[in-house]
């Protein structure tokens, strides 16, 4: 099986059991492994297995109050496949905001396990756990052993060779604790980025929440881009991928630039905007997105570079997308020059 096939069929599966495994969670009597509450609440868990998150770590088999999602379009990471968990503390509930981010309780957190194909099987290299704690979210990266059989914390991130999908070797960097709070950092302060409704499925929400948000399940599909709105794919590649640091009192904000898929204000999304902080960066062009002309937009001259100092994004990845770059192309090809 091809990678890519292999990735959209295990997402589907999880998103298929994660309304499965929500009900049985239901079910009195559960004998699912129990979560370590007092790890995700205080102190730095060493190993992975101290929060017992899951019920076999290997396989990515998830105890009792944890839940596998999907997002419709995700966040580029080389090729990663990711696999994505939300769990919250028996009785804790979590809420709706509109579109916008799940609003998880203190005692929940949010755990991404980052994985690549190898000798056609899983090879985990990392789990980021997001732990929402009294004082604020805590986002901790573990590292997984050559066994796969445990991953230990890495506060000062690592380098591990991969395979991308694509056959390239990269050398996949974890990010310290510290560049974790780059892309999960709004107004001082760790807040999650992945879990927003508008990239969720109405279905998974509905087992979740009891209802379906307004404004939820918006996003594309990634694997229908190709006959998605231009437009509506591009945006929501942006979004996932760029709009957490392009905003308003975000890592990026000095670019100018709103990069949300709620933003609604196409200078501010860089039409005929021309660069604030990008220095060399700019390749030499003068306006982040010329309608009309692909080649001529320092949106797509950045997100095609594998250049430090040039790429975009910065972090989360080593490797140009070619998809996302192809995507955010067909959508400015098509804008009437203005």
């Amino acid at each position: 099986m091809k990678p890519a096939v292999a990735l959209l069929a295990s997402a589907c599966l999880a998103l298929a059991g994660s309304v499965a495994v929500r009900a049985e969670l239901l079910q009195p009597g559960n004998s699912r492994a129990q979560v370590n509450d007092a790890a995700v609440l205080q102190g730095l868990p060493q190993n992975l297995s101290d929060f017992g998150f899951f019920e076999n770590q290997t396989e990515q088999q998830p105890g009792q109050g944890v839940t596998p999602y999907r997002l419709n379009t995700p966040l580029y990471s080389d090729g990663a496949e990711k696999l994505r968990f939300v769990y919250l503390p028996g009785g804790a509930a979590m809420k709706a905001q509109g579109e916008g981010l799940l609003d998880i309780p203190v005692g929940g957190a949010l755990i991404k396990t980052f994985a690549f194909d190898q000798d056609g099987g899983r090879r985990l290299i990392e789990t980021r756990v997001l732990l929402h704690r009294t004082d604020g979210w805590l986002a901790l990266p573990y590292v997984w052993n050559d066994e796969q059989t445990e991953a230990r914390l890495a506060i000062a991130g690592a380098r591990v060779d991969v395979t991308t999908p694509g056959g390239e070797a990269i050398s996949y960097r974890v990010p310290n604790k510290n560049q974790c709070k780059e892309c999960h950092g709004l107004n001082g302060a760790v807040t999650p980025i992945g879990p927003k409704a508008r990239n969720m499925s109405a279905e998974w929400l509905r087992s979740f929440l009891g209802e379906v948000p307004k404004g939820a399940d918006t996003l594309p599909m990634w694997e229908d881009r190709e006959t998605a709105d231009p437009a509506a794919a591009a945006r929501a590649y942006l979004d996932v991928n760029c709009g957490h640091c392009h905003r308003q009192g975000a890592t990026a904000s000095n670019s100018g630039l709103d990069l949300r898929w709620e933003n609604d204000d196409p200078h501010a999304f860089g039409i005929n905007k021309r660069p604030v902080a990008a220095g060399r960066g700019s390749g030499g062009l003068m306006f982040d997105i010329v309608p009309g002309d692909p080649e001529a937009s320092i949106l797509v001259y950045r997100m095609a570079s594998d250049e430090p100092g040039v790429a975009m994004p910065e972090l989360g990845k080593g490797t140009v997308h070619e998809e996302g770059v192809d995507v955010v192309e067909r959508w400015i090809a098509g804008m009437p020059a203005r």
